[in-house]
């Protein structure tokens, strides 16, 4: 779709290993891409959640950062895993299609397709990486223990970041001013990234108790998936 596809796929194409591998991976796509892609928008917003959550988990206060740096480890890598498959012509989940199929066209704000990717990193892939954190980690995704109490405790930093994100971003994707729009305006205004991440954690616990149930598993994440890809549509709809 875009000239430089093989040098973001270049970016992607080992796993992060550590927090800053995922800085670097995410670096190395904003600087690739153009304003008038689409994915740079969304991968912009992704660098400041990801050195927000690097600059809280160095400064203490968690009781396991360990375990959140794990977490962010693992979520970068879905991402980053469904971006590869994408550019490579393989199957990726349906809600990052939904963007990754539209990110050349310029009737859609950067707003949208920022929001159209944290909804499909949030509500399809975050229950899968908190569940991954917790294999490797050797312990479970508990709602009344510990690691909830740190998961949430990001909240009010994402959340400040994503109404930033939604003030800075509120153009078209070249640039250009929007016009008042009601079905965007009300579309942007109902996101909220806290609600978002405890739908997240709770579609990890059902996750978790699926895990060793192969169809059930799988049935549960193509069901996380559209619906996921049916709010990314919604937020995609384009700008007149």
């Amino acid at each position: 779709m875009f000239p430089y596809d093989a040098a973001l796929l270049a970016a992607v194409q080992a796993a992060p290993q550590s927090i800053p591998d995922v800085l670097q991976s995410l670096h190395c796509i904003d600087t690739t891409c153009v304003d008038g892609d689409g994915l740079k928008w969304f991968n912009w917003l992704y660098l400041q959640v990801t050195q927000a959550v690097e600059a809280q988990v160095a400064a203490g206060g968690f009781t396991n950062p360990a375990w959140l740096a794990q977490l962010d480890i693992q979520f970068a890598r879905l991402y980053f895993s469904a971006l590869k498959s994408w550019l490579a012509g393989r199957a990726a989940p349906t809600c990052w299609q939904v963007l990754l199929n539209d990110r050349d066209r310029p009737a859609i704000a950067r707003i949208q397709f920022a929001l159209a990717g944290i909804n499909a990193h949030i509500n399809h892939d975050l229950p899968e990486a908190i569940v991954a954190t917790c294999q490797v980690s050797g312990t479970t995704p508990d709602h009344a223990g510990a690691r909830h109490g740190d998961y949430t405790a990001l909240n009010a930093t994402l959340d400040g970041l994503i109404e930033s994100a939604k003030r800075t971003l509120h153009v078209r994707l070249l640039g250009g001013a929007l016009p008042p729009i009601s079905h965007l305006e009300d579309t942007i205004a109902a996101w909220n990234v806290s609600a978002a991440r405890e739908s997240a954690w709770q579609n990890a616990e059902h996750l978790w108790l699926l895990r060793t149930m192969p169809l059930l598993e799988s049935g549960f994440m193509d069901m996380l998936d559209g619906l996921t890809s049916v709010i990314s549509k919604a937020l995609l709809v384009p700008a007149p």
